[in-house]
């Protein structure tokens, strides 16, 4: 979970006036392994509505960084969600605030259905079984997957279960939806399909959509701003088409991983 920089200091309840609301901010987030700095002094804002690609090397902390935006991952620093101090808090506490995440591995119950696998998210949440049914009904429909409730969620094809792992963390109010990448496996056209669907994400749900993802080809096509980090520092942030260009993302790309570089250069091609 997250520490603050000054021990002691009471985690906020109230929102302050002075942060802003529809907005997830970090500043300051640090994290060291046994003396090696994966994340530097780290600041991200993701604000509802938008989707904002978090790219890099491998290695160069992304992961890290979700670990510690969700409550897995101790570090010092600050977070503010919706204008309410947040720091130190744990992963169910921030799940309850609305930050949600997937990870690199679909993490589905195979022997449960598709329904049950929706559903149990929102009982996790502590939600009665109404408004959960409700709530899991509402989201399969939305991701187009209704008419694959009773099916066992171990039988599913691998593009359906990384849209399921995806549907599963937005029962019940996901205001701030971290997706590790989520196209890893994926074919072209499963990519193309997984593209179309995250586009409308934020204004389904109204939430904030934050990607990790190699796949600069799905990355570049749907964010509206890019913040790439390598060797745990912040290279920059901005709009996709000129973040791109920064010489310090293309040297960290092609320093790092010369298919990343190409891909990189050719992504609007």
């Amino acid at each position: 979970m997250l520490t603050r920089s000054e021990p002691g200091t009471r985690i906020q309840e109230r929102p302050d006036p002075e942060e802003a609301a529809g907005r997830l901010r970090a500043t300051g987030i640090s994290v060291s392994f046994a003396g090696l700095r994966a994340l530097d002094d780290v600041d991200l804002e993701l604000r509802s509505g938008e989707i904002l690609g978090l790219i890099g090397p491998n290695g160069a902390g992304k992961s890290t960084l979700v670990n510690t935006l969700t409550g897995f991952q101790r570090c010092t620093g600050r977070l503010v969600v919706d204008g309410v101090d947040m720091t130190g808090s744990s992963p169910p506490r921030l799940s309850r605030s609305g930050v949600r995440r997937t990870f690199q591995n679909v993490r589905l119950f195979p022997a449960m259905t598709v329904y049950e696998n929706v559903e149990v998210v929102g009982l996790g949440l502590g939600m009665g079984h109404r408004k959960v049914r409700a709530l899991a009904e509402d989201v399969l429909d939305r991701f187009g997957m209704s008419h694959l409730s009773a099916t066992s969620a171990g039988s599913l094809p691998y593009g359906i279960e990384r849209r399921l792992g995806i549907a599963r963390i937005l029962v019940g109010g996901a205001r701030y939806v971290l997706l590790d990448e989520p196209a890893a496996g994926l074919n072209e056209d499963e990519s193309d399909e997984l593209l179309e669907l995250l586009t409308r994400l934020p204004e389904m749900f109204s939430c904030g959509l934050m990607v990790i993802e190699h796949d600069l080809r799905l990355i570049m096509r749907l964010c509206h701003r890019l913040q790439v980090i390598d060797h745990g520092r912040v290279l920059a942030v901005g709009d996709p088409a000129i973040v791109r260009r920064d010489p310090a993302v293309v040297e960290a790309y092609l320093g790092h991983d010369r298919a990343g570089g190409e891909v990189l250069g050719a992504a609007d091609r």
